[in-house]
């Protein structure tokens, strides 16, 4: 059975076997997570992510799809990349969603990957808030069994955090 926690810190420092990028549709790295994650693990991150094929020009990952990469200089060894909406998006929900669903799919799919850790996926910039996006990220690693040892939500501050665990407390 899969384990679902909460904690405060920082997703670059996490030991897990992947940590989750809240990237963009390009994946070249940004502000936020995105640009934490790229800096943490060094240029080779941009170059893998470079390798990564476009869907259509500028796309390499498009909202409620995720790609692998390795993770470098992180002491996670795989990024698992994955862009979730804006909340001004029609459909906001269902893309956030299968944001999270496509990243824990790709995490099963790989036997190597026992642990993964997610930030608040469009909470930054994308201006969705915290409570309901912590309701869909804890919906969605409780819908099935994904053959993983933990979920593990990494909140950088305070009031993620209590939003997220609120959402674990809850079987909604």
């Amino acid at each position: 059975m899969t384990t679902l926690t909460a904690v405060r810190g920082d997703l670059t420092e996490q030991a897990v076997d992947a940590i989750v990028n809240a990237a963009n549709e390009w994946m070249l790295g940004g502000g936020g997570v995105d640009g934490a994650i790229h800096r943490a693990a060094g240029p080779e991150l941009v170059e893998a992510c470079r390798a990564v094929p476009e869907v259509r020009p500028g796309v390499r990952c498009p909202t409620g799809e995720a790609r692998l990469t390795e993770g470098f200089a992180l002491p996670a060894r795989f990024v698992i990349h994955t862009v979730g909406p804006r909340y001004v998006m029609k459909e906001h929900a269902a893309l956030l969603a299968s944001a999270f669903r496509a990243s824990l799919t790709l995490a099963a799919d790989h036997p190597e990957i026992r642990v993964v850790a997610f930030p608040a996926i469009s909470c930054g910039v994308f201006g969705y808030p915290v409570a309901e996006a912590a309701r869909i990220a804890v919906r969605v690693a409780r819908e099935r069994a994904w053959d993983l040892d933990e979920i593990r939500f990494v909140l950088f501050g305070a009031a993620e955090l209590a939003a997220f665990e609120a959402a674990l407390g809850s079987r909604r």
